[in-house]
């Protein structure tokens, strides 16, 4: 079994954590990546404070493990941060501040009552800056990851955190979806891994259907990097871009962001309409380049399964059998 100090830190069996995707996440999907051994996360983006409380409310009834509710600093909402902290889970996720925000002040809140904070971070100042303020754990999201990244890839990125944090502990975030990223990452100086899309790729994520069929077909190199499912949707990421599929969408509006500018209101809702229909041609679709490596769509305790046991023979058989 692979365990590390992260394991000990969120009392959970594998290092294996579910990224808190705002659109992506629900008391499903959460609850089985908790079950399976690994560390769940609600993202909060799609709720208000009353819907927060009742899928916080669906996890427990599902799931009697570990959790975290992951919120946008950016545009946290007072009302849901008090529903966070008055449900008092496992952990506290936090990601994309501005840089005028106090994050030791959102922490101490979190520590007083009794949650964990685990801070994302794609580039190194920022993830001391989450140090300094009190994080117990730092995500290092390589740009390779779906939804919004900065700029640095996670195999330089890892080992970067890792040296300036220690002894923090730090997961790695971004182009894993197989054992071979988990056993990579721990060789970067991780204590284990956090997933995004290869957890949408499963029966448990509420995605659409057809979208989960994108990331089966997708190749890893029909991302781009852009602006445009933030100019639809008028809501500005501090400091990102959003990692999207290049659909029909992205590739009408590229090179014309002024126009989507002065349409964003009416191409939001056209947006919006795609997404609900399934519509793969006409929706924003966020996801990573590991799409590349997922092919077919698992159960949550499949993907956790197979990637501890891939790692775990790369680690117990390939990598020794290497030295002379």
């Amino acid at each position: 079994m692979i365990h590390t100090r992260v394991c000990d830190l969120l009392d959970i069996p594998h290092p294996i954590i579910l990224g808190g995707m705002g659109t992506a996440t629900t008391a499903p999907l959460v609850a089985a990546v908790s079950n399976a051994g690994g560390f769940g996360t609600l993202g909060t983006s799609a709720f208000d404070a009353a819907t927060l409380d009742t899928e916080i409310g669906a996890i427990r009834e599902r799931a009697k493990k570990p959790f975290a509710i992951n919120q946008l600093v950016f545009q946290i909402q007072e009302d849901m941060f008090a529903d966070t902290r008055r449900a008092r889970p496992a952990g506290a996720s936090l990601a994309c501040a501005r840089r005028d925000q106090d994050l030791r002040d959102y922490f101490q809140r979190a520590h007083d009552v009794g949650c964990k904070v685990m801070y994302m971070a794609g580039e190194v100042p920022e993830a001391l800056r989450a140090a300094e303020a009190g994080a117990d754990v730092l995500v290092a999201q390589g740009t390779e990851a779906g939804g919004h990244v900065v700029w640095m890839a996670s195999l330089p990125l890892v080992p970067m955190m890792v040296n300036a944090v220690a002894p923090l502990p730090v997961l790695s975030a971004g182009g894993i979806a197989d054992g071979r990223g988990l056993a990579a990452a721990l060789a970067l100086g991780a204590e284990g891994v956090l997933l995004g899309t290869r957890f949408m790729a499963t029966p448990e994520a509420p995605i659409h259907s057809n979208f989960k069929q994108a990331i089966v077909k997708s190749d890893g190199h029909d991302t781009v990097l852009t602006e445009i499912p933030d100019l639809a949707s008028q809501r500005v990421w501090p400091g990102a871009m959003s990692r999207a599929q290049r659909n029909k969408f992205i590739e009408r509006w590229s090179g014309r962001e002024w126009a989507l500018r002065q349409n964003a209101r009416a191409v939001g809702k056209q947006v919006a309409a795609a997404r609900a229909a399934g519509d793969v041609d006409n929706a924003s679709l966020s996801f990573g380049q590991d799409a590349g490596l997922i092919d077919s769509i698992k159960s949550v305790s499949e993907v956790v399964q197979d990637i501890l046991r891939e790692a775990e023979d790369i680690i117990k058989d390939r990598l020794p059998s290497l030295l002379r």
